[in-house]
C-alpha cells in the first residue's frame, strides 16, 4: 500500500457551546471519516459519534482491505451507510432526546492500492494533485442542486438562504441511497483532505488548496486549515483530517 501520513483537528469553533462532528483515523491507515452531527446539543453529538462507530466496525468485518475489487468496494460502502442510517433512525425513533438526530459523512478508503472517496451529506473530500485542487465529492444540499440545475450561479450558491439544508444525510429515509463512490488511483505527492461544513464554508477553494500545499506535515496543515476557517468567520464547528501520499 502507498505510504501515508495522517493529520486531524475538530473544535467546537467560535460560536458553539458544544461539538457536534466526529473524525475517525483507522490505526492501519486504511480509512478516515469525518461526520457533522444534526439535531442540536446531544442529538448531533450521538448521531457522528454513531457513525464512526458502526461504518468502520461494518466494513473492517465484511471488507477484505487487502485485495477487494472497486465493485466489493463500492457494495460495502453502500451496505455499511444504509446500516449505520438504519441504526440511527431507529435510535431517534425510541429516544425523545434524539428525535431529529442526523448527520454528513464523508470517508477515504485505501484498499488493494486504490483510494475511494464517498460522501453522503455536504461533508466534503477534497483531492490536491500538483497545483490542482479536486472536489471528489458532492454536495447533497438543496443549493447544490440548484446550482447543477443552472437556476443560480456559483456566487449566488456562497450566499444562498438554503446553503446548508440537505436532502440527503444519515438519520433521513433516503440517507442511504445514491452516494456516489469515487475510485482514485493515488500518486506519489498527493493530498487528500476530509472535512465537515464549518471548514470549507468560511475557505474558498483557492484558500484550500494554498494551505494544503504550503506545509510539508499533515497535522500543520490542519492546524492552519482550522485556524483560517474561524478568522474567516465560520459560525459552525470545524473538522479536518489530511492524508498525504509519500
Amino acid at each position: 500500500m502507498p505510504a501515508i501520513r495522517t493529520g486531524h483537528l475538530s473544535v467546537t469553533g467560535n460560536f458553539r457551546e458544544n461539538n457536534e462532528d466526529s473524525c475517525y483515523l483507522d490505526t492501519q491507515q486504511r480509512l478516515f471519516i469525518v461526520a457533522d452531527g444534526m439535531g442540536g446539543q446531544s442529538a448531533g453529538e450521538k448521531a457522528s459519534a454513531l457513525a464512526v462507530e458502526l461504518i468502520p466496525r461494518y466494513l473492517s468485518q465484511r471488507l477484505d482491505f487487502q485485495s477487494a475489487s472497486a465493485a466489493v468496494v463500492r457494495d460495502a460502502v453502500d451496505r455499511a451507510i444504509a446500516s449505520a442510517n438504519t441504526e440511527i433512525i431507529a435510535l431517534s425513533e425510541v429516544d425523545p432526546s434524539a428525535r431529529s438526530m442526523g448527520t454528513t459523512v464523508v470517508m477515504l478508503l485505501q484498499v488493494a492500492n486504490v483510494f475511494y472517496a464517498v460522501g453522503v451529506g455536504d461533508s466534503r473530500c477534497y483531492e490536491l494533485r500538483g497545483n490542482a485542487l479536486r472536489q471528489l465529492t458532492t454536495d447533497h444540499s438543496i443549493t447544490q442542486a440548484l446550482l447543477d440545475s443552472g437556476t443560480i450561479s456559483p456566487e449566488e450558491a456562497r450566499t444562498h438562504r438554503y446553503k446548508n439544508v440537505l436532502y440527503k444525510y444519515l438519520g433521513c429515509r433516503d440517507g442511504a441511497s445514491g452516494a456516489a463512490v469515487v475510485e482514485i488511483q493515488p500518486r506519489t505527492g498527493d493530498r487528500f483532505l476530509l472535512c465537515s461544513d464549518g471548514l470549507n464554508d468560511g475557505l474558498k477553494d483557492a484558500d484550500i488548496a494554498r494551505l494544503l500545499k504550503s506545509a510539508v506535515d499533515p497535522q500543520q496543515v490542519c492546524e492552519d486549515l482550522v485556524a483560517a476557517a474561524l478568522s474567516a468567520g465560520s459560525r459552525d464547528n470545524v473538522s479536518c483530517i489530511a492524508v498525504f501520499v509519500d
